[in-house]
């Protein structure tokens, strides 16, 4: 085996900073890679002792994803040192220096060309002749230079997102001014709070014209220049002013990427916090899906988690469809994965965008900073959108546009990022009849319809509601350190004849309201619960009342009005749920309802 030595010399094995997870075998604990180069990578872990993993001299396999590319780089190497900390206290850091000697496949030419594709780029604006030559020998060795004539040209070059330094030239002293306070003020005008001299993603500016020194220390203290150098230039001092202005960009990226990394691992535990399901988990033993017609619900939820597809829940409001989000989550492949919760209904739609697809600082007022948005957060995930029917027809052809392509675009934005997120989406409403109103997208709601389940209300599986009550019990019990010891007969008896027009939601807010007033050991009794409850609870169904006058036509028309009536009310004023339920063509159903002057009823 030949030890390569490293040659900081030569740009190719120049070490430039990686921050990926690497595998190791032998086995290092909590591995990363900090830095990385042709020939050689520098790791820290987290190991339980100096006996695990390599030791110097010792050879080492190593497995770690490239960003952005996500191409799989296999290599093996020798650890050429090692450092462990004197106090193996748990967390402490082991830094090591690892030299490659042998990559898989042609994993060697994908790294070659991952460092050499990213390099870092500088732009000279106004550069004379004299100039191009110094600079050329002074940079051409370490970064890219490209050269450009005017503020146009220079605008376009800055357009491309990757010009980490600008150097600006020329013995035109008034031509050079001008240009660095036209490149702050459109900083400014991107950032219209004023929140710091210059936006964290602009090139750092280095000022190589004449100009006279108060004016040049007025620049430099409202942060519109990095540093001044005065021509000529000496080599050593050009390339370090260069190297350092650049290195302030690679800072900042990696300070966001570590920002969102930290966002999606704080969800991934939010979502490790739900108990976990295999496949084969009986989740009918839950509370709340034990009744026949959860048990339907849940056998379509089988079928649809282990696959991409989009679901759409469909019922009122307070039905759990939540809650089933999250069982289809963690029964499908991404359960490992973050899964992201928004309500559409809670914001407006500027606000709902930025949140979903993310936006760039200055992009409105208020944008001080970037945000990824939750797309991103949720890339190989789950994201939960509920009440979507609230959406505008504006979000609505931006959330088709993921569906079909998976492309994310922050708002004020210009680059594209692809995301690969399952959507599940959810509406208290009839959104086929929110299509047939206007009021939803046709083509977005028949990419969402692929999958659609429908979760009845809480009236209409009287089984789970004592399983639920005494399931909300034991929480608040242990939640609000109650000890209510259990549900009187008559309070069994009221919550199943109760309507529960909020749902399971209205279901578990009635049993915190009685843990909360029941005393030590007590059982929840007619006393504690709601008063609302206990009325409508102990009346009687209302009896169809039809007028003793008129022929036997028109007081069956009545008594048929009243049938459909309380019908529409029963589903929430959902035709095709109460045709169902009475056993009817939703079409003939709804021909009636608009007979009778019902349709108010159907919103």
């Amino acid at each position: 085996m030949t030890v390569i030595q490293d040659t900081p010399t030569l740009p190719r094995s120049e070490r430039k900073p990686l921050y990926v997870q690497v595998v190791t075998q032998p086995a290092l604990h909590g591995c990363w890679a900090v830095n990385i180069s042709e020939t050689g990578i520098g790791l820290i872990a987290t190991p339980s002792g100096p006996a695990e993993g390599p030791r110097e001299g010792e050879d080492l396999e190593m497995a770690f994803t490239l960003p952005e590319s996500r191409a799989r780089i296999r290599v093996r190497g020798v650890v050429r040192w090692r450092h462990d900390p004197e106090d193996q206290d748990e967390g402490a850091v082991t830094a090591l220096g690892v030299s490659f000697h042998g990559f898989e496949g042609s994993d060697g030419v994908t790294l070659k060309r991952y460092l050499l594709d990213h390099q870092l780029y500088v732009a000279a604006v106004y550069a004379e002749e004299g100039e191009l030559r110094g600079l050329r020998e002074a940079l051409e060795s370490h970064v890219r230079l490209r050269f450009v004539p005017t503020p146009e040209d220079l605008d376009t070059l800055l357009g491309r997102g990757d010009i980490s330094a600008l150097l600006v030239c020329g013995r035109d002293e008034a031509r050079a001014i001008a240009l660095v306070e036209r490149l702050a003020s459109r900083r400014a005008e991107a950032d219209p709070t004023g929140a710091g001299p210059a936006s964290d993603l602009s090139p750092r500016i280095l000022y190589c014209a004449p100009a006279v020194p108060t004016r040049l220390v007025e620049l430099f203290n409202q942060g519109k220049i990095f540093r001044a150098l005065v021509p000529p230039f000496e080599p050593v001092a050009l390339r370090q002013a260069v190297l350092q202005a650049s290195r302030e960009l690679g800072l900042r990226t990696e300070q966001r990427r570590a920002a969102l990394e930290l966002e999606r691992n704080l969800l991934r535990e939010r979502a490790r916090e739900a108990p976990r399901l295999s496949p084969g988990a009986n989740v009918t033993e839950e509370p709340g899906f034990r009744s026949p017609v959860m048990r339907q619900v849940l056998e379509m939820v089988r079928v649809a988690a282990p696959h991409r597809v989009a679901v759409l829940l469909q019922g009122e409001t307070g039905t759990g469809k939540e809650v089933l989000a999250r069982v289809i989550h963690r029964l499908s492949g991404r359960s490992n994965q973050a899964l992201v919760v928004q309500d559409c209904g809670a914001l407006t739609e500027t606000l709902l965008e930025s949140e979903l697809f993310g936006h760039v600082k200055g992009a409105f007022t208020g944008a001080v900073a970037d945000h990824p948005g939750l797309f991103v957060l949720a890339d190989g995930g789950t994201i939960f959108l509920d009440e979507i029917e609230n959406t505008t027809p504006n979000l609505q052809s931006k959330l088709l546009r993921v569906l079909e392509s998976g492309d994310v675009r922050p708002v004020g934005g210009t680059q594209i990022r692809r995301v690969d997120v399952r959507i599940i989406a959810a509406s208290n409403r009839d959104l086929a009849e929110e299509v047939r109103a206007g009021r939803f997208r046709s083509d977005l709601f028949y990419r969402l319809n692929s999958f659609t389940i429908d979760l009845p209300p809480l009236r209409e599986r009287p089984e789970d509601i004592l399983d639920l009550a005494h399931y909300f019990l034991g929480h608040f019990n242990r939640t609000l350190r109650r000890s209510a010891s259990g549900l009187s007969g008559e309070a069994e008896q009221l919550l199943v004849a109760a309507k529960w027009p909020g749902n399971v939601r209205e279901l578990r807010n009635c049993i915190e309201r009685a843990v909360l007033l029941s005393g030590d050991e007590e059982l929840v009794t007619r006393r504690h619960l709601p008063p609302a409850l206990v009325s409508t609870a102990q009346s009687p169904h209302r009896p169809l009342r039809v007028s003793g006058a008129g022929s036997l036509r028109d007081r069956l028309e009545q008594m048929e009005k009243e049938i459909i009536r309380e019908a529409l009310e029963r589903h929430g004023g959902v035709v095709r749920r109460a045709a169902a339920a009475l056993e009817m063509d939703p079409v003939t159903l709804g021909r009636r309802v608009r007979r009778h002057g019902l349709l108010g009823k159907e919103q």
